[in-house]
């Protein structure tokens, strides 16, 4: 896993998922820039209407990391990338991007 790439990361204790760019991967832990998958079709559909949101910015000790795995297209399956452009038309690369 590379820095930029994004990715899907399942944690544990508790369980969740979360999905974004991946800004740094280090021994202490994983550091992205996305949304908890469980707030997915709302953050998509904010980023829609043009309300006022942003990703967050979060880091998860490597204790919590159960799996990480590239965000791409699976044969028809379509990646979350893909169906975030589809709902929004943003390209979520330039969306997740470092705010400074």
């Amino acid at each position: 896993m590379n820095s930029g790439q994004l990715v899907l990361v399942t944690l544990q204790n508790p369980r969740e998922k979360f999905w974004g760019i991946l800004l740094a991967l280090t021994p202490a832990g994983a550091s992205l820039r996305g949304v908890d998958l469980q707030s997915f079709d709302d953050f998509t559909q904010l980023v829609k209407t043009g309300e006022a949101t942003a990703p967050s910015t979060v880091f998860f000790p490597m204790h919590r990391v159960q799996r990480m795995e590239v965000d791409a297209r699976n044969g028809d399956l379509p990646s979350l990338a893909d169906q975030f452009a589809a709902k929004t038309g943003f390209d979520v690369n330039k969306f997740f991007q470092d705010p400074q």
